[in-house]
Order: C-alpha cells, then structure tokens, then sequence
C-alpha cells in the first residue's frame, strides 16, 4: 500500500494512475452499453414504425467509432490526474479533434441514411437518384471542410489565410464553371420542386415530346417525330413549361358548319343530338354545345366536353366515335355538313344603264 502511495510517475502517486485507469475502464464499458442497449430499443422502434428520425438515431449511434469512446474515457479518468499545463492542453485538444471527427462520421451517417431513403423510394428514377447523389457529395464535401478547418484550428495551425485563400480560389472556380454549376442547380431544383419527372408529356415553346431523362447538365425529351431534344437544364427552368403529364383531363372544344338552307327546326335539334353523341361515350363529360354564329359560308356549332382522362391516343378515339355519332345523325335527319362556297352576282353593262 505504501508503494503505491509513494512511487510517483509523472507527478502523479501509482495510486492515482491506478484509479484512472480504472475510471477510464469503467466510463467506456458504460458508453459501450448504453449505446448498444439505446441502439438496441430504436432498431426495434424502427422495424416498428415508419418514423424517419428513429432510423437516424440508429445510424447515428451505429456511426460511433470504438477509438471515440476509447479517447472520451482516458479524457475523462485523466481528469483525476495532476497533469502539466502543456499535458492538460494536448488532452483537451485531442478530444475535441476526436469529437469533430466523430462529428463528421455522424453526419455522413445521416446524409446516407437520407439517400438510401431516397433511393428506396424512387427505384426506377435514375435521373433523379443520381442528381441525389450528387447533391450527397455537396454536402459531404462541405462538411468535411468545415470539420478539416476546426481541427486545424485546434491543432494550433492559423486557418485565417488559408480560409481566405479558399475563398478567393472558390469565387474564381465558381466564375470559371458557373454555366456548369447553373445547370447543376437547376437539376436540383427540377429533382426537388418536380416541374416534370420522367415520362411526363411536355411542350417548351413550340417543342413537345416525353422527358426521357434528367441529367446533371442537360434533359433529354423525345419529340413526337422521333428525334431526341437536349435542353440545358438552367435554360429548361427559364422557360415556360406545358406539362400534360399533370392532366386530369382534357378540355375539348370543336365546331360544326352546316348549310344556309337548314330549316330553323332543325337547327334547334342539333345541339341536342350533338349532346347525345357526346354523351354516349363513356369518358366524355358534354359542357355545352350552342348555334354559334353565322359564318362566311355555313351556321356554326360550337360544342365543348372534356374527355375524363388526359391520354391523347385515348381522346382521339373518343373524338372520333363523337364525329362518327354525329355524322350518322345528321345522316339519318339529312342535315348537310357545309363546306367553303362564294356566290358571285354579274351584273351586265346594260343593266347597269337602265
């Protein structure tokens, strides 16, 4: 007993070295069991429930690095030490340059715990999958940096000129690729904000097609005469976008012309057997149908109905079993169609003198 009250080591008695070490022992046997056991109860509460943060914990708490827990439990049974200043500094450093690092692990953990949500998710989005992906590496790349220049700093290095040197060369890599990082936001925010996905119908201007892919630069839409369009995704989002993907149905207006000589009775019936053309038809909605004008060379109908679904292939068949309906109505109650005629009156010269 009495050697370990008077040998000395560094200062400090062997009893007293005895005693850290035990409480070092004992402080990482508590951590290493109550993260097991805490980590333990939210798996469970996991497989349980479709809650996002308990799977978070559990990455978090799967992240914990053994050498973590190994410095934070000598940190701590060192604390019963009588330590030099200097020792007493490069323990304090230690641990906080462990505790950044550890910081780091644990927000890796989260931003992939996040992008394999995503993915699950959206299995079949590859373009959106990979604009994730690449935003995960922003975000990872920034982390690390920050977590890099803080343990510099407690290192002892002045991170002052080399922050600003960092900003300087930023600004001039960000001038120098801006277009690229334009088009690399824009995809961003078409994966996040959803204008358009995969498969939607689109017309920019007077161009329409199938968005066949987003990319990190560029979205490729197939064009209804078959060639591929390649638009710049920053330029894409400036533009006004027609997404007929987004239809729940579909607007249909038309007209019809019949002849001058048509009986005022049966003008008042056409509206009605349009009607029940349009109504016969399963995944049509009649508006209105009404004696519009009188035109150039025909009497005019308007009719507008909306067709319940927004495929085209499909409102063509509708349209057509609609003209078929009507054509043979007509038919049956001998109504002519009109078509464009002109009517020229000749006067004679000697007409025009009596």
């Amino acid at each position: 007993m009495d050697t370990l009250q008077n040998f000395t080591f560094w200062g400090n008695t062997l009893l007293a070295w005895l005693t850290a070490v035990g409480i070092a022992v004992v402080a990482h046997a508590v951590f290493s069991l109550a993260i097991r056991i805490v980590r333990g109860r939210f798996a469970k509460l996991a497989r349980e429930t479709a809650l996002v943060w308990d799977d978070l914990v559990v990455e978090v708490l799967g992240g914990t690095k053994r050498f973590t827990l190994l410095v934070a439990s000598v940190y701590i049974g060192s604390q019963t030490l009588t330590l030099s200043d200097r020792a007493v500094r490069t323990m304090g450093s230690a641990m906080a340059v462990v505790l950044l690092l550890q910081i780091g692990v644990w927000g890796t953990a989260v931003v992939r715990s996040f992008l394999q949500r995503y993915t699950d998710q959206r299995k079949e989005d590859g373009a959106a999958i990979t604009s994730m992906k690449a935003l995960i590496f922003v975000i990872r790349l920034v982390l690390w940096s920050v977590v890099a220049l803080l343990v510099l700093d407690n290192l002892g290095v002045d991170i002052t000129a080399l922050v600003a040197g960092l900003g300087v060369g930023g600004i001039a890599v960000a001038l120098a690729v801006q277009n690229v990082l334009g088009d690399l936001f824009a995809s961003l925010s078409i994966v996040l904000d959803k204008p358009f996905v995969n498969g939607d119908f689109i017309a920019i201007g007077d161009l329409v097609g199938n968005v066949e892919h987003v990319g990190l630069k560029t979205t490729r839409v197939r064009s209804l005469s078959g060639e591929q369009l390649v638009f710049s995704n920053a330029d894409l989002l400036s533009s006004r976008i027609k997404n007929f993907g987004r239809m729940n149905e579909r607007r249909i207006a038309f007209s019809i012309g019949v002849t001058y000589d048509t009986p005022r009775e049966t003008l008042r019936q056409i509206p009605e057997m349009i009607k029940r053309a349009v109504e016969s038809e399963d995944e049509a909605r009649f508006d209105r149908s009404h004696f519009k004008e009188f035109g150039d060379s025909a009497l005019m109908f308007e009719t507008v109905y909306y067709v319940l679904v927004p495929d085209y292939a499909k409102y063509m068949d509708v349209q057509q079993a609609i003209n078929l309906s009507i054509h043979e109505q007509f038919e049956a109650s001998r109504i002519e169609f009109a078509f464009p005629t002109q009517t020229l009156h000749i006067v004679s010269d000697a007409a025009q003198a009596g």
